[in-house]
């Protein structure tokens, strides 16, 4: 099974690596080093999703995070995740998020554009002070740009599934190191995560890592991991600041309530942890 395991973790590196490149069943066959027909049926079998699915789920998550908060044009977005034809990549956007390229990159609560406060709060967010426990984690690490760490996550769930560990996940977790108005993104450190059973063992390729408790600031979010930029800037831009909350040495923490593999990208809910005294 291990050995069918690191060929599909090899192929979804190549497909996140390469998001505007020859990723046709053929060549993702070659990457696998397998048939064309059997690596269709294996990867089909061990993901729950053809490689054109999940392809296609690459491809538009990381146009949907360049489309928010880079300045290039949709033609040059479409370019860089394999669509040559604006209006083909327009087309499969738009069935994937809802909405046209330009559509989506013009919602302000995706641009951390925030709405003006009425009487004195602003109502785009909901944030609560909670306690949370220590969580046992198995998690592989990641560097560089935080839009970016969906492959590990992917990959964190397709060790778990692939050996018979599902029973034991108690849903993903990331953690952020690192801020990324001030670290080189090439720098950034963080997790991607899975949170386990107690005593579950951690499994080979996978780091153990703990995910403290304490007191967070939690920001409860809905909608598209490119938006999740403009609920960082609240909640530490704004709700912590006039609150006259302090934050400790501890790593920011995403909770994922759901995820991409069977939610719209609107419907996919957040919960942004800010760590505080």
């Amino acid at each position: 099974m291990q050995s069918y395991e690191k060929r599909v973790l090899r192929v979804l590196g190549y497909i996140h690596d390469n998001p505007g490149g020859d990723l046709s069943l053929d060549t993702l066959a070659d990457v696998a080093a397998m048939s064309r027909f059997h690596w269709h049926r294996v990867f089909s079998g061990m993901m729950g999703k053809t490689i054109a699915q999940v392809t296609r789920e690459i491809r538009m998550h990381r146009a949907a995070c360049w489309l928010v908060q880079k300045d290039w044009s949709v033609a040059e977005v479409a370019k860089r995740v394999g669509y040559p034809n604006v209006g083909s990549f327009t087309r499969v956007f738009g069935e994937e998020y809802g909405l046209s390229p330009v559509a989506f990159r013009n919602r302000g609560d995706l641009r951390g554009s925030l709405p003006e406060p009425m009487n004195g709060e602003c109502t785009m967010y909901s944030v609560d002070i909670e306690s949370h426990p220590d969580r046992p984690v198995a998690a592989l690490a990641h560097r560089g740009s935080y839009l970016e760490i969906g492959e590990q996550f992917q990959k964190a769930g397709t060790i778990f599934a692939s050996r018979g560990l599902l029973p034991q996940m108690r849903g993903m977790l990331g953690l952020y190191y690192d801020d990324p108005g001030s670290v080189a993104e090439a720098d950034l450190r963080s997790y991607a995560g899975v949170m386990t059973a107690e005593g579950t063992e951690v499994p080979e390729g996978m780091e153990a890592v703990s995910a403290d408790g304490g007191r967070f600031a939690v920001l409860h979010y809905t909608g598209p991991y490119a938006g999740l930029k403009a609920a960082y800037d609240y909640l530490y831009g704004q709700y912590i600041p006039q609150n006259g909350l302090e934050l400790r040495d501890a790593p920011a923490m995403e909770i994922y309530l759901n995820g991409p593999q069977d939610t719209a990208p609107d419907d996919l809910k957040t919960e942004v942890c800010a760590p505080i005294v």
